[in-house]
C-alpha cells in the first residue's frame, strides 16, 4: 500500500540517516581506539552521547514546535553531514584527535535529537491517521535493516581500508539526507497571525508540554510504561555481551551472529503490527507485546543453549518493535500538532532515565548473578504488561 510521495520522501531522508548510525556505531568507537586505548576514553564517547541527548531533548522539543518542522529536518542533516566531514578531512590529514572526536560527536548527539524529532512530529501530517501503524513499521524496518544488517559490517569494511572512510560516507549520507528532505512539502506550523508576538521562556514552553504529558491519561501512561520497559531493556542488554560469553560460551564473533539473527525479529515486528493492531486492538497489542518481552527474557534466564537464547532474543526484539511502533502512533494521534515535538522529548527524556538507571542496576545485580538482571528485566516487562492492561483501557476508542 502506497503512503503517498511525501511520506517516501520523508522516508528516504530516514534511511539515509539510518544508514550512516549504522556506520557510527562501528567506525566511532574503531576511530577512538586510533587515538587511544584508554577504555574509559573509548567508553566515555558513549556516555557523552547520552549526557548530550539528555541534556537538549527538551530545548530541542520546544524549538521544534516553534519552528517548522521541515526545516529543522533539513538543517539538522546537513548541518550532521558537514561536521563529520571536516571531521573526516582532519582525520585524513591527522589533525585534531580525540578532542575533535568528542566535540562533533557531541554536536552529533545534539542534532540527532532535532532531526528525530522533527522527524516523529512530521509523520502524522505526511499521512492519514489510519495509516499510521504502517508508516512507522516502515520506518521501524529501514532503521533495522541499515543498523543492524548494513551499517556495522560495511562500516568496518571501510574503516579496514582507511580510517576516514566510514567517516566520509557517515558525512555523504547526513548531507543527502538533508538535500532529500527538501523535497517535502512545505507546512506552517501555524498561520502568521496565528504565531505569538512575544513568547513565554523556553522552560514554561517545555514544562507546558510535560504537564500536558502528565495529564492526559494515555499518553502519560504510554510514556511511563516506556520509562520502565527502558529499564528492562538495559537490565539485560546492559550485561548481555558477558551473559553471551559467560553463561552460553560463545565467542565475539558469535555475539555478533547472535544479535544480527535477533533483528529479524524486528524487520517481521515492522512488517506485521498493523495487521495485529487492526485485529486486537491498540491496548492488547501493546499488553500481548510486553507480555512476550517477559518471558523471552524469562527463557533467557534460565537457559544456556545458544541456540534457545538467540530464539529467545527474536522474540524479544519482535516485542520490542511492535511495543514501540505502537506507543508512537498513539502519541501521534493523541498529541495535539503544537504540542508534539514537546512531548514527544519529555517522554525521550523517561526513557533515556529509564536506561541510565537499568545499566546501572544490571551491573550490581549481575555481580550477585549473571542471570539475575535478565530474570529482573523479565519482571519488569510483566509490571509493564500489568500497567497496560489497566491505564490503556478505552485507547482504541479515541
Amino acid at each position: 500500500m502506497s503512503l503517498g510521495r511525501a511520506f517516501a520522501t520523508l522516508w528516504g531522508a530516514n534511511a539515509a540517516s539510518n544508514l550512516a548510525d549504522g556506520l557510527a556505531f562501528v567506525s566511532i568507537p574503531l576511530l577512538a581506539t586510533s587515538f587511544t586505548d584508554d577504555p574509559r576514553l573509548v567508553a566515555g564517547l558513549a556516555t557523552l552521547y547520552a549526557m548530550v541527548r539528555l541534556l537538549v531533548a527538551l530545548p530541542i522539543g520546544v524549538w521544534v514546535d516553534r519552528l517548522d518542522r521541515r526545516t529543522i529536518l533539513i538543517v539538522a542533516n546537513l548541518f550532521r553531514g558537514s561536521a563529520v566531514i571536516a571531521l573526516a578531512i582532519c582525520v585524513q590529514l591527522d589533525v585534531g584527535g580525540l578532542i575533535l572526536l568528542y566535540v562533533v560527536y557531541g554536536a552529533i548527539g545534539t542534532l540527532e535529537s532535532a532531526a528525530d524529532n522533527a522527524s516523529v512530529s512530521l509523520v502524522p501530517n505526511l499521512v492519514e491517521k489510519r495509516q499510521l501503524d504502517s508508516a512507522n513499521g516502515r520506518i521501524s524496518a529501514a532503521q533495522l535493516v541499515a543498523d543492524e544488517f548494513v551499517g556495522p559490517p560495511l562500516g568496518g569494511f571501510l574503516f579496514a581500508l582507511a580510517a576516514a572512510a566510514p567517516v566520509y560516507a557517515m558525512g555523504g549520507l547526513w548531507a543527502a539526507a538533508g538535500i532529500v528532505a527538501l523535497a517535502l512539502p512545505s507546512r506552517a506550523l501555524a498561520a502568521p497571525d496565528a504565531i505569538p508576538t512575544k513568547r513565554p521562556p523556553m522552560w514554561k514552553e517545555a514544562v507546558a508540554g510535560a504537564s500536558w504529558l502528565a495529564r492526559h491519561r494515555i499518553v502519560g501512561s504510554l510514556a511511563m510504561i516506556g520509562a520502565l520497559a527502558s529499564v528492562g531493556y538495559m537490565l539485560t542488554f546492559s550485561i548481555l555481551v558477558i551473559f553471551v560469553q559467560d553463561r552460553l560460551g560463545v565467542s565475539a564473533a558469535g555475539y555478533g551472529v547472535i544479535l544480527s539473527v535477533s533483528a529479524l525479529g524486528g524487520l517481521i515486528g515492522s512488517f506485521t503490527t498493523a495487521r495485529i493492531r487492526l485485529r486486537i486492538g491498540y491496548r492488547w497489542t501493546i499488553v500481548a507485546s510486553l507480555i512476550l518481552g517477559a518471558v523471552s527474557l524469562f527463557v533467557l534466564a534460565t537457559t544456556t543453549n545458544a541456540v534457545i537464547a538467540s530464539a529467545s532474543l527474536v522474540v524479544y526484539i519482535f516485542h520490542a518493535v511492535v511495543w514501540g511502533i505502537c506507543s508512537v502512533s498513539l502519541r501521534q494521534r493523541l498529541v495535539p500538532e503544537p504540542l508534539r515535538g514537546r512531548v514527544n522529548a519529555t517522554a525521550q527524556v523517561l526513557g533515556l532515565l529509564g536506561l541510565a538507571l537499568g545499566s546501572f542496576s544490571g551491573g550490581l545485580l549481575a555481580v550477585i548473578h549473571i542471570a539475575l538482571p535478565v530474570a529482573v528485566g523479565g519482571g519488569m516487562f510483566i509490571t509493564c504488561a500489568f500497567a497496560a492492561s489497566l491505564l490503556l483501557r478505552n485507547v482504541d476508542d479515541n
